[in-house]
């Protein structure tokens, strides 16, 4: 325990030598990153005997959360110094004439993203970012994906060079969440992707928003309830059924694709099933002891369908007069 309390003492110096935002966060990670001695420490619990754990875990957590609590706080007071240092700085001019402003709106993919993500939160979910390009890691290896698998080829992702793409699923924001947070987990990751497509359906850049739920006690009933219940509050539906296809996907087992009654029928609108252990262990979360689930759903797609939107074309042409319908 002393040692972890030096590391409250050190994180407390540490913090105070930084004056900007971007240092802040730098030494964020000397403290609280994947390599840094709380995830460490974190992982000597597994040498520890049963009755050790639970004493030096709530130990470890109390000095996690003490370093946080510094963290924001120094963070508070550059941000002050920030802005009291623009405002000295800046002058406003009061005797040059108003300029005139144009009303806009967001864009009606923004709009469903926002949407999303109140219903999820609404459920008890998180809303987690991550970076839009990607390492090889997060984007393929942790999620299962082999080197022989066709999603790695050039003629489906675009690589920046042969260690970074940009990200072709928002499944790596979900990875570097696991390797931060410890379960129960239940967040959704919505944000931009990239493939090498482009028709009246598909786009190069287009929208995902993945779901993923890990606990002690997951299965796949409660993974179609709440699918079924997103989506019948998406679209305003009560009666509105989903039924599971069996499908495949590297990090997922078993998989499915998700199909929603529509118009009299049944439309494919995502796919979804059960993490697949490798993705666990690679986040060095125990798959004996948490299973979970995960889905994924198109942004663009669900939108189109809201809307009657017949083109995916539309969203990307800056045409102001199909934008203005949104206002």
């Amino acid at each position: 325990m002393d040692q972890l309390n030096q590391l409250i003492d050190q994180a407390k110096k540490d913090f105070a030598s930084c004056s900007k935002l971007a240092e802040l966060d730098h030494i964020k990670s000397k403290f609280l990153g994947k390599s840094g001695p709380i995830t460490e420490a974190m992982k000597s619990l597994a040498s520890l005997s049963p009755e050790e754990k639970p004493k030096k875990g709530a130990e470890i957590n109390q000095v996690k959360k003490q370093i946080e609590v510094l963290l924001e706080a120094r963070k508070q007071e550059i941000s002050n110094l920030e802005l009291n240092e623009k405002l000295e700085k800046e002058k406003i001019d009061v005797t040059l004439p108003s300029r005139s402003k144009m009303k806009g709106s967001l864009h009606p993919v923004m709009n469903t993203i926002d949407e999303i993500s109140t219903i999820f939160h609404g459920i008890g979910f998180d809303v987690a970012d991550g970076p839009e390009i990607e390492d090889d890691f997060h984007n393929f290896t942790a999620l299962n994906i082999p080197e022989s698998h066709p999603a790695r080829a050039m003629h489906d992702t675009f690589y920046v060079n042969k260690e970074y793409v940009l990200r072709t699923h928002t499944s790596p924001v979900q990875i570097r969440y696991m390797e931060n947070n410890t379960p129960p987990i239940q967040i959704i990751s919505p944000g931009r992707v990239y493939r090498v497509d482009s028709d009246a359906t598909h786009s190069p850049m287009f929208h995902q928003v993945e779901g993923l739920v890990i606990n002690e006690d997951v299965n796949f009933t409660n993974l179609k309830g709440v699918v079924q219940s997103f989506l019948q509050s998406f679209f305003e539906d009560e009666n509105l059924t989903i039924r599971f296809r069996p499908s495949y996907f590297p990090f997922t087992e078993p998989s499915a694709e998700i199909d929603m009654s529509w118009n009299d029928g049944w439309l494919e609108i995502g796919g979804c099933g059960m993490v697949h252990p490798n993705v666990l262990k690679h986040v060095n979360i125990n798959p004996e002891m948490y299973q979970g689930f995960a889905f994924g759903l198109g942004v663009e797609r669900l939108t189109m369908l809201k809307y009657g939107i017949n083109d995916l074309r539309h969203f990307f042409n800056h045409d102001l007069r199909f934008l203005e319908q949104f206002k």
